[in-house]
């Protein structure tokens, strides 16, 4: 069977862009149109040019007309590395040479293509023309088949509109390059040699996996491509190859969502797994915060809505690093990153700490649960998962100095997680409810969320509390439904199935339970769910940001090709294998 037997067609172009490792420009069709969007911010120009979710293409209708200058319909297969479109005038190959370039390559024969373009102005030439858009983003398209029209002239829209009359002979192709460059991509290469050389880098990606159960491998394949696709390249700000939570819905890199990609990365390159961390800390501020956001024109680090706060993502970036560390061997990553992430402890420590000792959220995004109903009373809000992951942040950073040789910090970090392990069950266990409660303005909140249960993670409490947490954990009223964990109880009145934070299933939320499960000796239940959380996710041709827990079905703000789902498939799915003995 072909390596690309599992991804043939997944690409539909409809829901599913071509795009490729590296790049910010995403492939759609519209019936018989094509069109390019961009997965880039222009925060200068949002105001004038609309949110980048709902921003027109940068290049739009574009067709190919017959001798009669009708549109011509076309049907489609794809793979990673090329898009066929087979129509009565002769097959048309789309193949991503470069990530601000397609190739298009030409049947022989004549026929028209016509297209609009977000640009103010443009100049026709003797092989295509090239144009300046008022977002510093500029178009040149190229061909090397001889040009019987071209004509570049306004649209009503306040585009231009390009018309173009071609006869092609066999291996002739055209370009469209879109590049904030001063210079564009104007080379046209052998079509069949370049879409090769593309199909040989997707051979060697996709062979580089680890091997896994026959049952994951579809889902597993297009895993790991959404894993490449959703890579884009260094830029300004954005200073390392990290991958975006979803080209069409996150622009730009997303603080917790790198450390889950970063642990499928380290299965095939342990340099791409780092720099899912490092270009985070890249922008660590002085006062050791680390932002919530990375793109190419800055980085979000505090925001006015719903109130006005510094913004960032929970403390696991230690935990990660650990990982990392633990799979690569890398000492030398330790001894770079310790000291930023010590940093980064000590922002939390300084300014996010209760006057009781525990730890606190005051903006509802730096949870990472934007809508959870853990926020409908108020901020700041004490919550147990904060305080568990800075537990776990102790414990990580403990056995950082130790790795370092730095017993007397080591053992200081390690006293400062049993500490705070006793202020939470002091300060927010319930004895009678069985779980660890949210406190805002010192009183618990009403709402029972599995982040509640989410201490279960430190391995620190008694058998009894543990007891406690994994019944409410497993039961099918309130987290373990058909397609565990909802995120919030089903019988508690604010979940909402379809609504975000407010019950769906989160396969990063189900994969840190996993671990949980394991560090208190429940391996058969954290296989379980480890199972459950891969079937959920198979059950889609696409991969989504959360689903459903008692459908499964996407929900409709639910972002599709998304990262951290994919990585936890992956991660999942090659712990599954190994348990099994594969």
């Amino acid at each position: 069977m072909s390596i690309f037997a599992n991804l043939q067609n997944r690409i539909d172009l409809t829901h599913i862009p071509y795009t490729d490792r590296g790049s910010r420009l995403m492939l759609f069709r519209r019936d018989h149109q094509f069109y390019i969007r961009m997965s880039e911010r222009w925060v200068k120009y949002e105001a004038e040019m609309g949110h980048y979710r709902q921003r027109p293409p940068m290049i739009d209708q574009l067709m190919i007309l017959d001798e009669n200058h009708s549109p011509v319909n076309f049907t489609v297969e794809s793979t990673p590395y090329r898009v066929d479109c087979h129509s009565p005038i002769g097959d048309f190959t789309w193949c991503m040479i470069d990530p601000e370039t397609y190739l298009l390559a030409l049947p022989a024969g004549r026929f028209g293509m016509s297209f609009e373009a977000q640009v103010l102005s443009g100049v026709a030439d003797r092989r295509g023309g090239t144009m300046q858009g008022k977002s510093r983003r500029n178009i040149a398209y190229t061909t090397n088949a001889q040009l019987l029209r071209n004509e570049i002239h306004p649209a009503p829209n306040g585009y231009l509109r390009i018309d173009l009359e071609i006869k092609a002979e066999s291996g002739q192709a055209m370009l469209f390059n879109v590049t904030p460059r001063l210079g564009y991509n104007r080379t046209i290469p052998d079509p069949t040699t370049a879409i090769d050389r593309v199909q040989n880098r997707w051979r060697n990606w996709l062979n580089a996996v680890p091997p896994v159960l026959d049952e994951y491998r579809a889902q597993y394949d297009y895993a790991w491509w959404v894993m490449a696709a959703g890579l884009m390249n260094t830029r300004f700000y954005f200073t390392r190859e990290a991958m975006s939570p979803s080209k069409i819905h996150y622009v730009g890199a997303w603080h917790w969502d790198q450390f889950f990609h970063a642990l499928a990365y380290r299965h095939v390159d342990a340099q791409l797994a780092e720099d899912q961390l490092r270009i985070f800390l890249d922008h660590q501020r002085a006062d050791g915060m680390i932002p919530d956001a990375v793109h190419d024109e800055g980085v979000v680090d505090s925001l006015t809505f719903p109130i006005a706060a510094d913004v960032t993502k929970p403390p696991l970036i230690a935990w990660t690093a650990l990982k990392l560390y633990e799979h690569s061997g890398h000492r030398d990553f330790i001894e770079e990153v310790y000291e930023p992430i010590q940093r980064w402890h000590n922002w939390w420590v300084n300014y996010n700490r209760d006057k009781s000792g525990l730890y606190e959220y005051r903006h509802p995004f730096s949870s990472g649960l934007d809508d959870c109903p853990l926020w409908d009373e108020g901020l700041p809000v004490i919550a147990p998962d904060l305080n568990t992951y800075l537990i776990l942040q102790q414990e990580s950073l403990g056995r950082m100095a130790e790795i370092l040789g730095d017993t007397s910090t080591a053992q200081r970090y390690r006293q400062g997680a049993e500490n705070l392990t006793k202020l939470m069950m002091e300060m927010l266990w319930d004895e009678e409810k069985g779980f660890f409660r949210s406190l805002y303005q010192n009183k618990p909140v009403a709402a029972f969320t599995l982040f509640n249960l989410m201490p279960l993670f430190t391995g620190r409490f008694p058998e009894s509390v543990n007891r406690r947490l994994i019944a409410h954990l497993t039961d099918p009223t309130k987290f373990w439904t058909q397609w565990p964990l909802a995120t919030v109880a089903i019988d508690d009145p604010s979940f909402d199935a379809m609504q975000m934070w407010r019950g769906p299933t989160w396969a990063n939320i189900n994969y840190l339970f996993v671990d949980a499960l394991r560090r208190v000796g429940q391996p058969q239940l954290a296989d379980e769910l480890a199972h459950k959380t891969l079937m959920m996710i198979m059950q889609h041709p696409d991969i989504y940001e959360y689903y459903n827990p008692i459908t499964g079905e996407r929900p409709p703000k639910s972002a599709p090709i998304f990262g951290w789902t994919s990585a936890v498939f992956i991660d999942l799915a090659i712990q599954m294998t190994r348990l099994n003995g594969e």
